[in-house]
């Protein structure tokens, strides 16, 4: 099951559809079209056997910054354990390459255990910030180096 990309079809899909992938945590204000309309070329998904959307990612490159940033990784919470996450990380760590990006980077709430250790076993190298958005609202930074064989590239 290899990365696609995500049409606008795949992304109402998936916003009809956010408990299946975040429970009971109310994740819709981290989903907007933006990512489809104007950042479409950093918007996977994999697909399950049956055809259902399974996992799917939301980022975008920044070439003059040399950087590429995901905004959102998700995986079906009847579907995690097979590598999903990896497989769309290792897809976009690609795409921005070929964008001409050096860096990655990534946020992540510092109660998301989920999140946190997903990253770490990706070799990537976290740092806590307090206020990172917002007074009192601390995030966990993650970032790596793009290399072509580099650790991230390896996930």
């Amino acid at each position: 099951m290899e990365p696609e990309p995500v049409t606008k079809a795949d992304f109402d899909a998936i916003i009809d559809d956010l408990p299946a992938f975040w429970g009971e945590r109310n994740s819709a204000e981290l989903h907007h079209p933006m990512f489809v309309h104007e950042f479409g070329d950093g918007a996977l998904l994999i697909r399950d056997t049956q055809g259902a959307i399974a996992a799917y990612l939301f980022g975008f490159f920044l070439p003059e910054r040399k950087l590429a940033y995901v905004h959102i990784v998700a995986v079906r919470e009847d579907q995690r354990g097979q590598g999903f996450a990896r497989s769309l990380y290792a897809r976009f760590c690609d795409l921005a390459r070929q964008c001409g990006c050096e860096q990655i980077k990534s946020i992540a709430r510092p109660d998301n255990t989920a999140s946190i250790a997903l990253h770490r076993a990706m070799g990537m190298y976290a740092v806590e910030a307090p206020d990172y958005s917002g007074p009192g609202r601390a995030r966990v930074v993650f970032s790596d180096q793009l290399r072509n064989q580099g650790s991230i590239s390896q996930v």
